[in-house]
């Protein structure tokens, strides 16, 4: 194969959970340019269908769900609709997230503790399983066909800081879950996780950019943030044939620390 031939997707249909903005829609868009169908998935659908005009405008398929990631039924529900959709789906990446901000951590209210474990591993945990087990199982000609799970962590699953405890350790599980995933599906199904640093989404608007920017000086060896288009490169090795051999790893794209 050529190195083209190796990051292409033609003919695969991707689900993004969380893909109407920010790294998700940005892996959205690669994906399609790529060749694959794209499903957009994310709370507010009006949101997930400006993407999928934008993904349709580089000449492949997309479909807009509403999609709560807390929600085990939701997970279900989007599922069949992308199989109802496109047949069958080949690659699974788990972007949607949720990081709100707290006073302390004795006065997190369970509700906001069961929402920020809902969004961030409970439903990629369902999405996972569902699609996994779609993946591994024989199609009618007894063809398994196979598949690609990309799950999205955080730094902050390695080295928290005190505002993100409880999404750190949501996304410690995700890491932990994607090693159980890889040796749950394997050889047929690659579950990988990319771990970001601090990205200059539009969630980096709420921040002091003066004061990031300083410290990003002495905490990232290329002192600074990242761009939402480079993460394209991580995911578009981990969902085309080009990491064909690598399933269970945990790629840190943070801007080295220093």
């Amino acid at each position: 194969m050529t190195s083209k031939d190796l990051f292409s997707l033609a003919g695969r249909t991707a689900i993004i959970t969380g893909g109407s903005r920010g790294l998700g829609r940005e892996m959205a868009l690669a994906f399609a340019a790529h060749g694959a169908n794209v499903v957009i998935a994310s709370r507010k659908k009006e949101n997930c269908e400006v993407v999928a005009e934008e993904v349709r405008a580089l000449g492949v398929r997309a479909l807009a769900v509403g999609y709560h990631a807390a929600s085990w039924d939701d997970a279900g529900r989007l599922a069949d609709e992308a199989i109802a959709e496109f047949g069958r789906v080949d690659i699974l990446v788990n972007n949607a997230g949720m990081s709100p901000l707290y006073s302390s951590l004795v006065d997190v209210t369970e509700d906001l503790y069961d929402k920020v474990l809902g969004v961030n591993l409970k439903g990629p945990f369902r999405l996972s399983t569902l699609l996994g087990t779609h993946m591994t199982t024989p199609d009618a000609d007894g063809v398994i066909h196979g598949g690609a799970i990309i799950n999205v962590s955080s730094t902050s699953s390695q080295r928290p800081s005190p505002n993100e405890v409880i999404y750190g350790a949501a996304k410690a599980a995700i890491n932990t879950l994607t090693i159980g995933l890889a040796r749950t599906y394997g050889p047929h199904v690659r579950v990988n996780c990319i771990v970001p640093g601090p990205f200059l989404t539009d969630i980096s608007k709420a921040w002091d950019m003066e004061q990031f920017n300083a410290r990003a000086k002495t905490a990232y060896a290329m002192q600074r943030g990242g761009q939402p288009h480079e993460i394209v490169g991580a995911a578009l090795y981990l969902a085309s044939d080009a990491s064909s051999y690598t399933t269970g790893m945990l790629l840190n794209v943070d801007g080295g620390p220093r």
